[in-house]
């Protein structure tokens, strides 16, 4: 393609009144003032078929990135032919999944024809990224057009769920659990699981001791006990429409896929088996358990699967289906969001079955955008309106959180630069009391 520059169109323009005072002035001679646009024509057509040359664009970028990260793609041009520009322009069409800046256009210093320029790629949701299509175009040698080329590209970038955490502090934070007993999990005298009948010692426990036993050999004996190893921890992960809102650029569920795959790596590090269940008005995703390190690779595959979606959550039907694959007692992990009374209501009716047999922790985000409109200062009357109904909303919020706590859920609500850690806190303070 190929179409005049503003330099070109300025040029002709500029013409116009001259036509005009010789239109004027010399009637007979009216034709002169046609000089003037057709020479630009004639200059610009030789700039045209004189700039024409064989381009060449490319884009490189990672095979994979997490969401919210942002990286950079690498655009290759290459312009064949003698006397090359010393610049052209690109601009590339990336999919939804990703957030650019400048419209995704960026400015190439070419040397012998050749260069090559960096564009930022922000992941803004988990899924396949694609780089479909690369605009190039440069300018003729007496600047009067554009030489412009389409050149298809298929680039495919998979974005998966955030754990630069666990790759960052990961470590830290296991070896930091790891001094509590943790790792070893022999906390004799302290766990749930039978590992040894030993003679009884002062400062012993004497309900652990085996009467039976110590009859048997005419001394005290007593059971020793260790942390249990192989407790069953699910998350249970709402999809639902109010967990795809964004939360400093990323979406609620987003941010709860990667608490969950920190706690996650941390139980199985600890002996603990793990499942996955995504949900929103039903059930999406539903692993079984699995153990071992090595089965974290496929806990992530099935994290990437969780889809965004708009419909409503429904607490009972999702949480009554779990309830029936566990045959045994689990701590079930739920990652979730409210902002009205009545899903909220059917939250804790939900709750209030499921702690019956099973331990259930909470999950939320705090809502620092609603706390920020409550501390703000009001300045006119649309902010005093704001702030009361954001005071509201955050009353209702803690009296669910509250009634949650009342009837026996555990609940964690963090910041969503912080829910990892804290979620991890928490499970380790409650495998260490034996909770289960």
């Amino acid at each position: 393609m190929i179409y005049p520059t503003r330099l070109a169109v300025l040029a002709a323009a500029a013409g116009a009144p001259v036509a005009l005072v010789i239109g004027v002035l010399l009637p007979d001679r009216w034709y002169a003032g046609l000089a003037w646009p057709l020479a630009v024509l004639v200059l610009a057509t030789v700039d045209a078929v004189s700039g024409r040359r064989q381009a060449h664009a490319s884009v490189h970028a990672p095979d994979t990135v997490a969401v919210g990260e942002t990286i950079d793609a690498t655009v290759t041009v290459s312009l064949e032919g003698r006397d090359p520009p010393a610049s052209a322009e690109v601009a590339v069409l990336v999919n939804a999944l990703f957030a650019t800046e400048d419209d995704a256009r960026a400015r190439v210093a070419l040397r012998n024809g050749k260069g090559a320029a960096l564009l930022a790629l922000t992941a803004l949701r988990r899924g396949t990224g694609r780089v479909d299509r690369i605009w190039l175009r440069w300018r003729g040698r007496l600047g009067l057009v554009w030489h412009q080329r389409s050149i298809a590209a298929d680039v495919r970038i998979a974005v998966r769920p955030d754990i630069r955490v666990l790759k960052d502090k990961g470590a830290e934070i296991f070896r930091r659990h790891a001094m509590e007993g943790l790792l070893t999990q022999v906390d004799r005298g302290d766990g749930t699981d039978f590992d040894a009948l030993v003679e009884f010692r002062s400062g012993m426990d004497r309900r652990a001791i085996d009467w039976k036993q110590s009859a048997r050999h005419s001394k005290l004996h007593a059971k020793e006990y260790r942390t249990e190893r192989n407790n069953q921890i699910v998350f249970a992960i709402d999809a639902g429409r109010q967990m795809s809102d964004p939360v400093a650029g990323l979406s609620r569920v987003d941010r709860a896929v990667s608490a969950m795959l920190l706690t996650a790596w941390v139980a199985l590090k600890l002996g603990d088996r793990v499942a996955l269940h995504a949900f929103d008005s039903r059930p999406r995703i539903a692993s079984g358990l699995v153990s071992g390190v090595p089965a974290f690779a496929n806990l992530q595959r099935l994290a990437a699967e969780i889809d965004y979606s708009a419909e409503e959550t429904n607490y009972t039907f999702a949480l009554t289906t779990l309830a029936t694959r566990l045959t045994r007692r689990s701590m079930i992990v739920l990652f979730t969001e409210f902002t009205d009374l009545v899903s909220a209501n059917f939250l804790v009716r939900a709750s209030m079955r499921i702690v019956k047999t099973h331990l259930l922790l909470v999950v939320v985000l705090r809502d620092e955008d609603v706390e920020a409109i409550v501390d703000r200062a009001p300045a006119t009357a649309d902010d005093v309106t704001r702030a009361v109904t954001a005071a509201a909303l955050l009353r209702d919020r803690k009296l669910v959180l509250a009634r949650l706590e009342h009837v026996g859920v555990h609940v964690i609500e963090a910041e969503h630069d912080r829910v990892g850690e804290r979620l991890v806190a928490g499970y380790v303070a409650l495998k260490r009391r034996n909770a289960l």
